[in-house]
């Protein structure tokens, strides 16, 4: 019998799974594949975004800075388990580290940091997740991250690549069960043309945008983008899933709400992702993929044949 689809993605905090991907992730689970998300950290070094929280200005439930900080540390795991929820994920795993705050910032150094890490430790907690869950595509983070530069978002590329080699290789891990390969994996990517899309319709119907120079100024990596997913019968799934993080996004800000989902889906419908790594036949040379599992599907109904 085939291997049933499966779809694992690696984000850095609670949050990162709902403004990376979540729309694809939401479309591939209401088709029937099972979808994983390992969450590295559990976000204890996250601030407050949402001001509409702090009602008449005051400190949020009356707390000083420090007492803020660790009741939201206590508040995002449930944020989310909502917004897994919300997109549609079967499975969430925590792989233990705590958040290692910005780029050189004093937590960095915390022992217990992601940054910190022992790579071949934090290597070997996600092969566990990938051979007891055996997913044939694996979505992380980029080999470009010069735009957010983000401690925990480098180590995630940094593990994950190792992870897709080893998970497959029996001298590797042994105690963490049975080899599994997986076939592909793809990292997130910004695209250029879909900010301009979005600055562009805000403009026009909104008539302003958040998006200034400072965005524009960042890295066109659009000529990497190998894969398109249409995702416009999903896009509700990135709005709700942000909105469950009640403490990290604020629901006003027109960077992720200027448009409304039915708007979005009209200017951009699609999700756009860069493929990393590949053990499959998939698009010719030149051509863009609109199905992360391309190869893997035609691979496994020949198994079956």
């Amino acid at each position: 019998m085939p291997e049933p689809l499966a779809l694992l993605s690696v984000h850095a905090h609670p949050d990162d799974e709902a403004s990376k991907g979540a729309s694809t992730v939401a479309k591939y689970h209401a088709e029937g594949v099972r979808t994983v998300l390992v969450c590295c950290t559990g976000g204890e070094e996250g601030e407050l975004q949402n001001p509409g929280l702090r009602l008449e200005g005051q400190p949020f439930h009356g707390l000083t800075p420090d007492q803020e900080r660790a009741k939201l540390a206590e508040l995002r795991p449930a944020e989310l388990t909502a917004s897994a929820a919300v997109i549609g994920y079967d499975e969430v795993v925590m792989l233990g580290y705590r958040d290692s705050g910005m780029a050189g910032e004093p937590t960095n150094e915390h022992p217990e940091s992601f940054h910190r890490a022992q790579l071949d430790d934090a290597v070997g907690r996600l092969v566990a997740v990938i051979r007891r869950t055996r997913p044939q595509v694996i979505l992380t983070y980029g080999d470009d991250q010069s735009g957010y530069p983000h401690p925990d978002h480098l180590r995630v590329h940094d593990v994950s690549l190792p992870a897709f080699d080893r998970s497959g290789d029996p001298d590797w891990y042994p105690e963490h069960g049975a080899p599994f390969q997986p076939s592909k994996m793809y990292y997130s990517t910004w695209s250029r043309a879909r900010m301009i899309a979005v600055h562009d319709a805000l403009q026009r119907l909104r008539g302003s945008s958040p998006f200034d120079e400072k965005w524009f100024d960042r890295p066109d990596n659009d000529h990497r983008i190998t894969t398109k997913i249409d995702v416009r019968d999903s896009v509700g799934a990135r709005s709700e899933a942000l909105r469950a993080h009640a403490t990290q996004v604020d629901p006003s800000e027109a960077f992720w709400f200027g448009l409304t989902d039915e708007e979005l889906a009209d200017v951009y419908p699609t999700e756009d992702w860069q493929l990393a790594r590949s053990l499959v036949a998939a698009a010719p040379p030149g051509g863009i993929e609109d199905d992360l599992f391309e190869g893997v599907r035609h691979r496994s109904a020949a198994d079956s044949s």
